[in-house]
């Protein structure tokens, strides 16, 4: 029986710490990089199967609030080099290995 319960404290503890967002870099301001960490977060939560529409889902909303050219790419195992706007970048990531890079560019 106590083998049952410390799975279950491991379980808990593994979900609890890859479902908290990482945020690997960023140099928004901080109301703008909380807002934008909360919206990834719920875009990958709503479309945790689709990567595409939730890259869709969070370049929308990033381009109604904070004005045209953001770009979005969530995945794993990718790499990246971009040209961005100072202080509106944001490197996350989510769920353990989901990576999610926004950024603007005009």
């Amino acid at each position: 029986m106590a083998g049952t319960g410390e799975g279950k404290k491991e379980e808990a503890d593994y979900k609890r710490l890859n479902s908290f967002p990482l945020i690997r870099h960023t140099d928004m301001p901080e109301e703008m990089r909380v807002e934008t960490m909360e919206l990834c977060v719920t875009a990958c939560e709503k479309f945790a199967t689709n990567n595409e529409s939730a890259a869709k889902m969070i370049k929308e909303s990033m381009d109604k609030k904070f004005g045209s050219s953001w770009h979005v790419v969530i995945g794993e195992g990718f790499g990246f080099e971009v040209t961005h706007e100072v202080k509106n970048l944001l490197y996350m990531f989510f769920g353990g290995s989901l990576a999610v890079c926004v950024w603007k560019c005009s």
